[in-house]
């Protein structure tokens, strides 16, 4: 089965990911395939704006821990020690400029966000031009708690740094309402309207020419996407630290030993000291 599928409707290219069974978490085909619908409808010169969603109950619920946090040994994302920094680079850069597609597309990309788009799934949402909520949905990036950076970098660009760092210092996730009124995405709506909010953009976007589509997106991305792609150089980089610290490997171990679900919990309740390797008193 595809995990990203894409399907042309009229004046509109649908991106869907397509691993519900896992809330569309991220493996390492899904980014890639992403990237390859991304071209494809870039590509299709009746296409004038993409719709990027999720297939089920959510849009992304980021990496899929259960392969790359409780699987046994080493993975693309844990390394046995020492670390190769610039192998682990090489692995999330990639992944980095896959969702980064979605930006450098010549056409649109409006993402729709139900349920919630965590972790590596708000890295997806936040690099569309344009990304609506549902006023329940969840985003947030819960790894900065421990065991991650957010390697697309896209918070600061959006929100500035001091909203930013509100997000970054806590792991906090926020619904839809509180995200648009914080100018993290475009708009909130009641759930029930989500697809029709959408649609009724894309329609419209959908009637201006090609043409003049690209060349708005290609002005205004250029007075922002050197600074985005030196600042997210350096958070892939730190990404792969952030996996390989004490800590990090405190938390690799901690999911194997409880389980992901549980380490999880620890890790955004505050309850585990991952420096010191135990629970904290009186948690």
């Amino acid at each position: 089965m595809q995990k990203v599928l894409f399907e042309k409707d009229g004046r509109i290219g649908r991106l869907t990911l397509n691993r519900p069974e896992v809330m569309n978490a991220i493996d390492d085909d899904l980014p890639t395939e992403l990237s390859e619908a991304v071209a494809q409808a870039d590509a299709d010169p009746n296409v004038h704006v993409m719709i990027l969603s999720g297939a089920g109950k959510a849009f992304c619920s980021g990496y899929d821990l259960a392969h790359y946090a409780a699987s046994d040994g080493p993975n693309k994302v844990v390394q046995d020690m020492p670390w190769d920094p610039m192998q682990d680079f090489q692995f999330m850069w990639r992944n980095t400029q896959a969702f980064m597609s979605l930006f450098r597309a010549m056409k649109p990309v409006i993402c729709k966000v139900h349920g919630f788009a965590v972790a590596g799934g708000s890295d997806i949402a936040l690099c569309a031009d344009l990304t609506i909520m549902g006023d329940t949905a969840q985003i947030g990036y819960m790894p900065t708690r421990v065991w991650g950076c957010p390697t697309t970098a896209m918070w600061v660009h959006r929100l500035g740094p001091e909203k930013a760092k509100r997000m970054m210092f806590t792991g906090d996730k926020i619904n839809g309402l509180e995200a648009a009124e914080m100018g993290l995405v475009l708009k909130s709506v009641p759930d029930d309207d989500l697809d029709a909010e959408v649609e009724d953009l894309a329609g419209r976007m959908a009637t201006v020419p090609i043409n003049q589509l690209t060349m708005q997106k290609m002005v205004i991305n250029s007075a922002v996407e050197e600074k985005i792609n030196q600042t997210q150089k350096l958070a892939t980089l730190f990404d792969g630290m952030a996996r390989h610290s004490p800590e990090g490997m405190n938390f690799k171990a901690r999911v194997e030993k409880v389980g992901w679900k549980q380490a999880i919990y620890e890790r955004d309740q505050g309850t585990f000291d991952w420096t010191n390797n135990a629970q904290i008193e009186n948690s």
